[in-house]
């Protein structure tokens, strides 16, 4: 039976804490990047109605494009590491963001704005105090799909010297070890699961606290 001591020198001496530290690190910058950007957009494309569809196709596009290839074609111009890890999940996040953002906001029953509108609130105003927090169910949603997405491109970033726990898995890989390769890659499934799991009692709450107003 593998006792708790040696599970924990295996970890530290795999450097495992530290590849952890690393995974969180780029996964918190690109999901915070990305419900910044993927929101801009939603709103943007909520206000101006006729762009929404090159946008969206847009993105689409950047959607369907493998993820190694895309790290690959970024390295002339962000090099090694973790730039083009967090560029490229950003890219990959936006879209279910910026999706559900847009849905949201379209799916604010047009009472409630029309009621904002007669005791005189501005369209900033009826944005941010009616239609974001009616819609905020629906863009956590949203954000909840990006969530598994991004670690599991951070995760590729190990491929170009990102760090994280995919240098952990190359490393496993490569020297065909087992053990560390079953490690790092049911980590990298815990994360995401954690990550999710947190966004999801985000959700409850909104739903608990919007969905009766």
């Amino acid at each position: 039976m593998i006792k708790l001591s040696e599970i924990i020198n295996f970890i530290n001496f795999q450097d495992l804490v530290q590849r952890t530290a690393e995974q969180i690190y780029m996964f918190s910058i690109a999901i915070l990047l990305s419900i910044v950007f993927g929101l801009i957009i939603g709103i943007v494309l909520h206000r101006a109605q006729k762009l929404s569809n090159i946008v969206f196709n847009i993105l689409n596009i950047i959607e369907t494009l493998p993820t190694i290839a895309l790290l690959v074609l970024l390295l002339p111009f962000l090099g090694l590491g973790m730039k083009p890890t967090i560029f490229v999940s950003v890219l990959y996040a936006i879209l279910p963001i910026a999706r559900n953002c847009y849905v949201g906001l379209n799916n604010v029953e047009q009472n409630y704005i029309e009621v904002a509108r007669s005791i005189g609130l501005n369209e900033f105003e009826i944005l941010t105090k009616i239609e974001i927090p009616l819609a905020l169910p629906t863009i956590v949603s949203g954000i909840r799909i990006s969530i598994v997405f991004t670690m599991g491109v951070v995760t590729l970033g190990g491929l170009i010297a990102a760090g994280g726990l995919g240098a952990s898995i190359q490393t496993g890989v490569q020297l065909y070890d087992k053990t560390l390769i079953y490690v790092s890659a049911v980590w990298v499934g815990i994360l995401a699961l954690f990550f999710d799991a947190l966004a999801y009692l985000v959700e409850r709450f909104l739903q608990k606290r919007f969905n009766n107003v």
